[in-house]
């Protein structure tokens, strides 16, 4: 968070307050003297409501917020403050592949994966399209990009786990970037997996296929640290070297989550990762408050707070 001043020699008036507090002061010295002349202090306390002289913080305070606010609204003031990222579009990449049903996650790799995936599509802007594809052997496009989050969490939960052989990473990062048509948009592609690209497209292949594109890869690799083992079967271990290779060279980033927790931290990092910088101008807002200010002003001056002649 922060403010900027797009006219800030303005600032400078912000210099007066400590005048206009004294001018204040002075005043109400002044006001003292001349009510000490009046012979008839009944008259006094019908007008001044039973004081005689009162210090009028509260008119102070107000006039002083004028000043303040005025000011800022002359130096084009802008707030600026992170928040949900509207330039980006995402396709959530998940492994499907049969090791994925590795019960060192509860109740699985697989079903922790989209559970915490459902909780990312909360987290970004609802301006974004987002796309959903699952890989194994081969790739499936679960839902193509769409601003229909109802959708894209559908499309997640509908995910299952398959027996076809292998895992085809570098099939997944092809796929997964056609998916992206707006080029004036960065495309984001989270990719989650817990084992080893053993078939299909070479991972290099696939690093140089998107290149030219505006592709950031954040990859997770789930697994525990000795490594998941489903049906009985040998242990398995992650690639992070690859993982983290995939993401260094699209400027991404990788992760590795060994627990619930961490996977979910995982997802709450790409989604800050991917906010921008939002700002609001807040001149108009100040200036608008002033004048309401300055009405209150001139309302309790011919009032409460009406000088004595």
């Amino acid at each position: 968070m922060a403010l900027t001043f797009t006219d800030p020699e303005y600032l400078w008036f912000l210099l007066v307050i400590p005048l206009l507090v004294i001018a204040h002061f002075a005043s109400l010295r002044s006001t003292k003297r001349k009510a000490l002349k009046f012979a008839n202090f009944e008259a006094i306390e019908r007008v001044t409501g039973g004081e005689i002289l009162s210090k009028n913080l509260s008119l102070l305070i107000i006039r002083l917020t004028i000043v303040v606010l005025f000011v800022l609204a002359l130096s084009g003031t802008t707030y600026w403050y992170s928040g949900p990222g509207s330039d980006f579009d995402f396709v959530l990449a998940i492994d499907a592949s049969s090791s994925m049903l590795s019960a060192d996650f509860t109740p699985n790799r697989i079903e922790a994966a989209k559970i915490r995936a459902e909780e990312f599509i909360d987290l970004i802007s609802p301006s974004s399209k987002v796309g959903v594809l699952s890989f194994a052997g081969t790739s499936i496009i679960e839902q193509r990009p769409t601003e229909s989050f109802s959708e894209v969490k559908k499309a997640i939960r509908n995910i299952e786990a398959r027996n076809i052989g292998g895992t085809d990473i570098g099939e997944a990062i092809v796929t997964s970037s056609n998916l992206f048509t707006n080029p004036e948009r960065a495309g984001v592609i989270v990719l989650l997996t817990d084992g080893q690209s053993n078939v299909g497209v070479k991972l290099q292949d696939a690093l140089d296929y998107i290149r030219d594109k505006s592709v950031i890869i954040y990859s997770i690799g789930i697994a525990t640290e000795a490594g998941g083992s489903y049906l009985g079967n040998v242990s398995l271990k992650l690639d992070e070297e690859n993982l983290r290779l995939i993401a260094e060279n699209t400027e991404g980033k990788y992760f590795i989550a060994k627990d619930v927790q961490s996977l979910r931290e995982t997802y709450e990092q790409i989604a800050k990762i991917t906010e921008t910088r939002i700002k609001r101008e807040l001149s108009l807002t100040f200036f608008v408050i002033s004048l309401v200010l300055v009405l209150i002003e001139w309302v309790m001056i011919n009032t409460k707070y009406r000088t004595i002649p």
